[in-house]
């Protein structure tokens, strides 16, 4: 009478423990090209609050934005502290930091529908959006939750600015240096081609081609420099995505990896992080990631 039960127990046991596992359990400890550091600048592993990304300036210098005051850390590339600020106005949910050439920081704070450029020792620079006041995809004026910035330096000291309101839009919105609106790609969610779900991260190459990812349609769109599709690439992309050296960097929180791809969109290595949300990459290849919610950021160094 008990054999049934107990056993009935067990297998249930058995299936609790399989669903809890973390969901990058395929990547916990894989063979690849790189060393990882779980406690690259933090000896625990474990910081004080949410990471949510990190960034590298090419220069020396490793950001990590944290949702807990204060949220810009700053560290050299062996992970000696350099200084922390957290800007005014005060942040509440930050999502992403890239740093531009001269060394401004920009921070897309999700929850209050902003992205926010600061001096490099943050001072208020530019503000686009309105705090607090989300905007549809037919607004010029206003974001919904946007979760990344890119600048791209056309060479001319001066740098255009994309963002990716992807969260509750379905969009990436292109400014001028100086902040005045110049178009919109996509803004309309949907499976085709074009269109978005969860655009989570925005880069541009050399050429002007504007590369996207669609995390929800679990691929990467490429634009023309005019906002017009030209392909789709099949890799996961819920996560940050850098260019550097002439090769395409793209993490996937869910998948716990990030892929290196050539300018064309083929495959040339994976590397492994738990939970690799947010994404830096420095100019020696060296990959920096964020775990968000895992309070963990991990340094992939190439191996000789």
């Amino acid at each position: 009478m008990f054999r049934p039960l107990l056993t009935a127990l067990l297998l249930t046991s058995m299936i609790q423990v399989t669903l809890a596992q973390p969901e990058d359990a395929s990547n916990q400890n894989p063979e690849q090209n790189f060393v990882r550091d779980g406690t690259w600048a933090n000896p625990t592993g474990k910081w004080d609050g949410n990471t949510s990304w990190v960034a590298a300036d090419g220069k020396g210098q490793v950001y990590v934005l944290v949702r807990r005051d204060p949220h810009v850390r700053i560290y050299d590339r062996d992970g000696n502290f350099i200084r922390q600020w957290s800007g005014e106005p005060a942040t509440t949910n930050p999502h992403s930091i890239t740093v531009d050439n001269d060394g401004n920081i920009w921070i897309t704070e999700t929850y209050s529908h902003i992205v926010l450029k600061f001096s490099p020792d943050g001072d208020l620079l530019m503000t686009l959006g309105e705090r607090d006041q989300p905007g549809d995809n037919d607004e010029i004026g206003r974001f919904n939750q946007p979760n990344h910035v890119f600048i791209h330096d056309s060479g001319n000291g001066v740098g255009d600015i994309y963002v990716s309101d992807g969260y509750v839009n379905s969009r990436i919105m292109h400014f001028s240096p100086d902040g005045k609106f110049i178009r919109m790609i996509g803004g309309k969610g949907g499976p085709r081609d074009g269109e978005f779900q969860a655009v989570h991260g925005v880069a541009v190459t050399d050429d002007g081609r504007i590369i996207t990812n669609d995390s929800e349609n679990f691929r990467v769109n490429v634009f023309d420099r005019d906002g017009q599709f030209l392909e789709s690439w099949p890799y996961r992309s819920r996560g940050g995505i850098e260019i550097v050296n002439d090769r395409i960097y793209i993490s996937d929180v869910n998948e716990g990896e990030v892929n290196i791809l050539t300018l064309d969109g083929e495959l040339i290595d994976t590397a492994y992080a738990p939970r690799a949300h947010g994404l830096g990459v420095d100019t020696d290849g060296t990959i920096y990631t964020s775990g968000a919610s895992r309070m963990t950021v991990f340094k992939l160094t190439p191996k000789p």
